[in-house]
């Protein structure tokens, strides 16, 4: 199985490749055009400001590229967020897979509520295969300031401040705003999952 993990200058992309090096999958790290095209898998990771990551995006033809994939697709962090229509971060417009809008966490004055959302939160109303083996006792670890409003394509959902997307599905695309290389063995699960689609 060849797995393409995409470079777009975002960061997290080693601990995402030890991840999947733990699971025994030999992933390239890469922006080729070519290779992502005719891997098995794509993941989408990172962190880091949308409109940056998608002008490097662009810069690559990769925003053409990426929402004409068929493979099982997997965006997390930022690259579940860029693969929405529209992030209020620096009022950019990203790649319109899902047509759900990205929005700045804005503290409730009544609750101590702290942005960025940082440290562990447990996944809501689970329904898709790709959580299967885990429950509403699962916790997953956060760290973003934006969120993915809820949609028909939420597939679970976590509540800080109130509810928000923390995995969607649509066709061959899935996402995960939460980081599941660094969420233990429910993130492995996840990750687990994602690489049985199709297989």
């Amino acid at each position: 199985m060849q797995v393409a993990v995409i470079k777009y200058n975002a960061g997290n992309v080693q601990s995402v490749l030890y991840a999947l090096e733990r699971l025994g999958v030999d992933a390239v790290l890469t922006d080729d055009f070519d290779t992502i095209q005719k891997a098995d898998k794509v993941i989408f990771p990172g962190q880091g400001e949308a409109s940056t990551a998608m002008r490097y995006l662009k810069e690559k033809k990769l925003d053409r590229l990426i929402p004409q994939l068929r493979q099982p697709f997997f965006g997390v962090c930022l690259g579940q967020q860029l693969l929405c229509e529209y992030s209020e971060e620096n009022d950019t417009t990203c790649l319109g897979v899902f047509p759900v809008k990205v929005k700045r966490f804005i503290p409730e004055s009544h609750e101590e509520f702290k942005v960025p959302h940082v440290g562990w939160n447990n996944l809501l109303d689970l329904k898709h295969p790709l959580l299967n083996g885990l429950d509403e006792t699962a916790f997953v670890y956060y760290v973003h300031s934006f969120f993915c409003e809820l949609s028909d394509f939420t597939i679970a959902k976590t509540h800080y401040i109130h509810d928000f997307a923390a995995l969607m599905h649509r066709d061959n695309f899935y996402a995960m705003q939460a980081h599941p290389e660094k969420s233990g063995k429910v993130g492995e699960r996840i990750l687990e999952n994602f690489l049985r689609i199709g297989s």
